[in-house]
């Protein structure tokens, strides 16, 4: 049986982290939360998560500036932007940078839910898909060293 999906919230609001890690958890997620940039860099080299949720003002950096730190310690990691400050601006720099989704505070739940759900099948797709790329090589390197040796 596989883990559940680990999720990370970045929002310096602590009812926001709280409501949502209630709600994500109840529906089967294993929850984690960051107050800060700073703190979510460090819980994301120490643990795997497969999304993060960010919001875009956090107290040490933009939430958009934290999208390249995140990919660059764990470039699997799906990220989606939160925010109270929507700008058509905002959402192409989030994209441009990586984000993988992009809603408004207040974040209606359901349609949360079902991005999370889209992005983690995609994610899961994508690893599936790599790890069978992986088991052709392996058989292919394994004849290849098989048929050389026979020679």
């Amino acid at each position: 049986m596989t883990e559940s999906p680990r999720i990370l919230i970045i929002d310096d609001d602590e009812a926001i982290r709280r409501t949502l890690s209630t709600i994500l958890e109840e529906k089967g997620y294993i929850i984690d939360t960051a107050k800060s940039a700073e703190e979510a860099i460090k819980k994301s080299a120490s643990a795997y998560y497969n999304l993060a949720l960010i919001d875009i003002k956090l107290p040490d950096i933009e939430g958009i500036d934290l999208l390249n730190k995140l990919q660059e310690i764990s470039p699997e990691m799906i990220k989606i932007i939160l925010t109270g400050y929507p700008s058509l601006q905002n959402a192409v720099k989030a994209v441009n940078r990586g984000a993988d989704g992009y809603l408004i505070k207040p974040v209606n739940i359901d349609d949360l839910h079902k991005m999370i759900k889209k992005h983690l099948k995609r994610q899961e797709e994508e690893r599936r898909y790599s790890e069978e790329k992986v088991a052709e090589f392996i058989e292919s390197r394994v004849k290849e060293i098989r048929t050389s040796r026979k020679c």
